[in-house]
C-alpha cells in the first residue's frame, strides 16, 4: 500500500507581499497587543510608531513635520482665568488738588502666572462743581499710574479719564464714565488696582462719586453706584 506523504510549505516574509493580501483580510485579533490609549502614526522613517497615551484632558496635538504627534495640554491663551470685581454704593467727595485715592473703587487679584494679563474695567459716576477748572481721574496698579499713550507731542501721560467744564459763574457735570485698561503686571503676588482723582485747586472745584449732582437731588429716589471689575487674561 502506497503512504501519501502531505507537505505544508512553510510561509516566509518573501512570500507575504501586499497583492495577496484581500483588502478588509486582516482584522484587530490579528493585530500585535498594545498599551491601552496608544494611538498608532508614522516617525521620520515612516516606519509605524505607537503615540504614548497621554493624560486625562490632553489633547493630541502636531509636534512638526518629521515627528510624531503627541499628547499635550491645551493651550489656554486668551481664557479668562479669574473674575474680581467691587461695587462702590457710598458716595465719595473731594475738593484736594493732589491726586487721591477714591475709598471703595479699588479691588486686589493675584495672578495664577506670571505672564498673564489683567484686563481692568471701571465705571464710576461723577458730579462735578467747578468753575472754569477741571477734575482728573486716573486708574493705579499699586503706586504705577496706568498711561494711556505715549510722553510725546501733545498726550497726557497719567491722565485716562479726564473731565473739564467750562462756564461763566459755577458749573455742574454729572456724568458716567469708563475706564478699560490691559495691563500686564508681571507678577503672581496680589496687586491692587484703584480709582484716584484731583479737582484743580482754584475757585473751589469738587468732585463727588455717586451722587446724581448735588446732595438734594438724592430726594428724587435714585443714587448712582460705581464698579471696577478685573479679569486675569491666561497667556
Amino acid at each position: 500500500m502506497a503512504i501519501i506523504k502531505i507537505i505544508t510549505p512553510s510561509v516566509t516574509d518573501a512570500n507575504i507581499t501586499a497583492a495577496k493580501v484581500t483588502d478588509n483580510a486582516i482584522t484587530l485579533a490579528k493585530m500585535a497587543s498594545g498599551t491601552d490609549g496608544n494611538i498608532i502614526s508614522y516617525d521620520a522613517s515612516g516606519n509605524p510608531v505607537a503615540i504614548a497615551t497621554g493624560n486625562d484632558g490632553q489633547v493630541l496635538t502636531s509636534t512638526g513635520a518629521g515627528s510624531p504627534p503627541a499628547f499635550e495640554t491645551a493651550a489656554a491663551g486668551g481664557k479668562i482665568g479669574q473674575v474680581v470685581s467691587e461695587t462702590k454704593t457710598s458716595t465719595f467727595s473731594s475738593t484736594s488738588d493732589t491726586m487721591t485715592d477714591i475709598s471703595g473703587l479699588a479691588v486686589a487679584i493675584t495672578p495664577s502666572a506670571s505672564n498673564s494679563k489683567v484686563l481692568v474695567m471701571v465705571n464710576f459716576n461723577v458730579s462735578i462743581d467747578l468753575n472754569d477748572r477741571y477734575c482728573v481721574f486716573q486708574l493705579v496698579r499699586g503706586s504705577t499710574v496706568l498711561s494711556v499713550g505715549a510722553g510725546s507731542g501733545s498726550r497726557t501721560v497719567g491722565s485716562v479719564a479726564h473731565v473739564r467744564v467750562t462756564a461763566n459763574g459755577s458749573a455742574n457735570e454729572i456724568g458716567e464714565y469708563s475706564i478699560n485698561f490691559l495691563d500686564s503686571p508681571s507678577t503672581t503676588s496680589a496687586t491692587t488696582y484703584k480709582m484716584q482723582g484731583l479737582a484743580q485747586s482754584a475757585d473751589n472745584p469738587s468732585f463727588r462719586l455717586n451722587m446724581s449732582g448735588a446732595d438734594s437731588n438724592a430726594a428724587y429716589g435714585f443714587r448712582l453706584a460705581s464698579t471696577i471689575t478685573v479679569m486675569e487674561v491666561l497667556a
